[in-house]
């Protein structure tokens, strides 16, 4: 089939009515900002197709329905594509809708954007010509968030999208709490906290959700995530930056997954990788860690400080891109509920918009997050599932009473994993929350 009667048929598709969809509704919502194109970014497998299908579906919900089309171009028949058959495809679609020239504006989704060559160009022409939204997504290393703003030069919006966060995987089995979180009956209290369980070892990632309401058995579960982690090592580090260390970066990304929340830092790594007869620069280490960081599999999370220099030199800590990363790279065979529940109140930070870092006192001691919130807002967390223990709670706490000083204005809440010990504590000035009450309290 000629590439231009492919593309014709892809644009009769794409005005077609849309079927009935089960695709679970995402949280994430795109900034309203004239002018600019919005670009869906993320792991591979977190869900950015899914999110762009809905965002049609509401689209046209609110007018015509022709005013708004979803492209994909993960299709061979389109091998070879280029500007100028987008462009083609730009004038057809006018041709068949004149009236959304200039007059309202139409919005065009286009996911595996990265597979035509000079998508970029077409889409900054566009933005300056026609009375066109665009949304874009891909999976490859192309659409990452360095690229998008070399690529788009400041015309596109980035919206990074994750795995479910533990609202969107209830509401994924059909079980999302209608009641106020704080109120819930105790029966429908217990089965979030036993789903809470669930999704510190399952993770976020919609296919290894299972079916329904039956989850996938581990062996398969592990499996499936450890493909995820070596596609995007793969496709979206070793093939995108050339790299030729593949065996270290091996190294460094399972050495981060199954010691998820620790400190990282650059010498010790180095030194650690030297020993293990890996002949490396530190610069490339520095280097294979942005590359991770980049392609959303890890991030880090730098120590609170307003000294660059001290934020340069003190270690970051490193953060899963899902807490099912953790079960799927763990060889310990001992829980991970700790970091796993650390990792998704991270995961709900970033979601929530907020900066995060971390808080070393002048004593020493250890303040999980302080998040600063778009709002204005500053908060203190630390989190710990372990807190029934005494010795646990008091180092907590210790640390919390000594990060005071440095941020007054914070407030100070100590996330712990269940409602009986949420119950059963209480410090000064600081609230102790059950780990599902948070997570699903909308800030």
């Amino acid at each position: 089939m000629p590439l231009l009667d492919a593309l014709r048929e892809k644009l009769n598709a794409a005005l077609l009515p849309l079927s009935s969809s089960d695709l679970t509704r995402r949280d994430a919502l795109l900034p309203a900002v004239a002018g600019k194109a919005h670009a869906v970014i993320g792991m591979r497998r977190s869900g950015k197709t899914c999110l762009l299908k809905q965002l049609l579906a509401a689209k046209r919900g609110s007018g015509a329905p022709e005013r708004a089309i979803y492209l994909g171009f993960d299709d061979d028949r389109l091998a070879g594509i280029d500007a100028s058959q987008l462009d083609a495809l730009l004038e057809e679609y006018f041709l068949r809708h004149p009236e959304f020239r200039h007059k309202g504006r139409a919005a065009w989704f286009l996911d595996e954007i990265q597979l035509v060559d000079g998508w970029d160009r077409f889409v900054r022409r566009v933005l300056d010509t026609e009375a066109l939204d665009i949304v874009v997504s891909g999976s490859s290393a192309r659409m990452l968030s360095r690229e998008i703003h070399s690529s788009l030069r400041g015309r596109a919006l980035p919206t990074v999208i994750t795995p479910f966060s533990f609202r969107e995987a209830l509401r994924h089995r059909g079980e999302e709490p209608t009641e106020r979180v704080d109120r819930l009956p105790p029966a429908t209290r217990s089965d979030v906290e036993k789903r809470l369980r669930e999704y510190l070892v399952a993770g976020g990632f919609p296919e290894a959700q299972g079916v329904g309401k039956r989850p996938m058995d581990r062996a398969t579960r592990l499996s499936l995530l450890q493909g995820y982690v070596d596609t995007v090592l793969f496709r979206d580090v070793i093939e995108r930056h050339a790299v030729s260390q593949v065996a270290a970066l091996r190294w460094i990304i399972r050495h981060a997954l199954r010691n998820p929340c620790g400190s990282f830092s650059a010498h010790r790594m180095h030194t650690d990788l030297r020993s293990q007869g890996y002949n490396i620069a530190k610069d490339t280490v520095h280097a294979l860690l942005d590359h991770l960081i980049d392609a959303f599999v890890i991030a880090a999370v730098p120590v609170a400080t307003e000294s660059e220099r001290r934020r340069n030199t003190n270690p970051r800590k490193l953060y899963p891109a899902d807490p099912g990363l953790i079960d799927a790279f763990d060889t310990s065979g001992r829980p991970n509920t700790g970091h796993a529940l650390e990792t998704a109140v991270f995961n709900e930070l970033s979601r929530r918009g907020a900066a995060v870092s971390y808080v070393k006192t002048s004593e020493g001691f250890e303040v999980d997050f302080l998040a600063h919130y778009p709002d204005g807002r500053q908060e203190l967390l630390q989190v710990c599932a372990g807190a029934a223990d005494a010795a646990t709670w008091q180092r907590e706490t210790r640390a919390l009473d000594a990060a005071r000083d440095d941020h007054p204005r914070a407030e100070r809440t100590i996330v712990v994993l269940d409602t009986i010990t949420a119950r059963s504590l209480s410090h000064p000035k600081t609230r102790v929350l059950p780990a599902h009450q948070w997570l699903l309290t909308k800030s």
